[in-house]
């Protein structure tokens, strides 16, 4: 074990990727030369050479077009986009090309392409820079998504999805990169996909956090038990696409009560899907309505204050797990 940053624990996946398997090639805007916007390919470029880290023209329809012919014809692709918004250029690509050629080729041609692109608010970047659409990606058949929450699923997730023969969508969080945590040593050290993690064991309220909320939820899950005596079951996903929605509802049945917290926006989001699946498979176990803690219904505000109060923290997943709960602040 190793305590690294999240961004190094992505980087460190890619390293021993490309030196595992010579099929591997990355591409995107300035991943080379500059070492990646968030610094995640720094030295690939140096170790590796122009031919597998390649730096792209500024046009995200190009690059994940490539990205799936190279990926047709034998080579494992990691393609990064700067940030999730300019997925939004590429969604041609990845919805009628990435998802459904092995599909309509009825298996003869597999897309094995990855495509890396941090998403999340909290840096002023405004309404067009700071989205959350995981939401988006889920609802194609074909995709495989990724939302890894620590460095260890970071670097152990990422591995996953360069081996595997389907195109995953692995969304980063942009406040993550520089938190640390321990990570396995070892190139075969992988975590694999619709397995969630059991980030804190409780029996009288769960909570489900995506992405970045994941860690929300377990610091909020520590003051619901110092301030109101509530021991929080908080269970991280890691995957949306293969979904371990198993061991959401085995939760659930043992503690009646369920708060789900995303950053994204409200309407037809990661929550808005679980909270369905959860009433139509448990809805015998559960003692009160699942709760929703999400984004405000709004664009990204650049105003730093505006910000803050548009995306979840601790206080209203307490508030939402104590209202699952049928207890308010005051009386405990």
């Amino acid at each position: 074990m190793a305590e690294m940053r999240y961004r190094e624990a992505l980087g460190a996946a890619l390293r021993e990727e490309l030196e595992r398997d010579e099929r591997v090639v990355l591409m995107g805007e300035d991943i080379g030369v500059f070492g990646g916007a968030f610094k995640v390919t720094e030295g690939l470029l140096e170790q590796f050479g122009e031919r597998r880290v390649r730096d792209t023209p500024i046009s995200e329809n190009t690059i994940v077009g490539v990205g799936i012919g190279a990926a047709m014809t034998g080579l494992r692709p990691v393609v990064e986009l700067m940030t999730i918004n300019f997925a939004l250029l590429a969604f041609d690509q990845i919805v009628n090309h990435a998802a459904h050629i092995r599909y309509m080729f009825g298996g003869q041609a597999k897309v094995p392409l990855v495509v890396r692109m941090p998403q999340g608010a909290g840096h002023q970047l405004g309404p067009t820079h700071s989205h959350c659409l995981e939401a988006m990606f889920l609802h194609v058949p074909g995709l495989l998504v990724a939302v890894p929450a620590t460095p260890a699923d970071a670097k152990g997730m990422l591995k996953t999805a360069i081996r595997d023969e389907n195109p995953v969508i692995f969304i980063e969080h942009e406040a993550l990169y520089g938190t640390r945590g321990e990570v396995p040593d070892g190139e075969d050290e992988l975590v694999h996909f619709g397995q969630a993690r059991v980030a804190r064991s409780g029996g009288d309220v769960t909570i489900v956090g995506i992405s970045r909320m994941a860690l929300t939820a377990e610091r909020a899950a520590e003051t619901l038990a110092a301030e109101h005596g509530v021991q929080a079951e908080v269970i991280d996903p890691r995957t949306l696409r293969p979904l371990d929605l198993d061991t959401i509802l085995d939760s659930v049945k043992r503690t009646n009560r369920c708060v789900i917290v995303e950053e994204g926006w409200p309407h037809g989001g990661v929550g808005a899907n679980l909270a369905a699946l959860i009433c139509e498979q448990a809805f015998d176990h559960l003692d009160a309505p699942v709760q929703r803690v999400t984004g405000a219904d709004v664009p990204m505000p650049y105003s730093k204050p505006l910000e803050d109060v548009a995306y979840p923290h601790e206080a209203q997943v307490v508030h939402g797990a104590l209202a699952a709960l049928g207890v308010t602040e005051t009386a405990r």
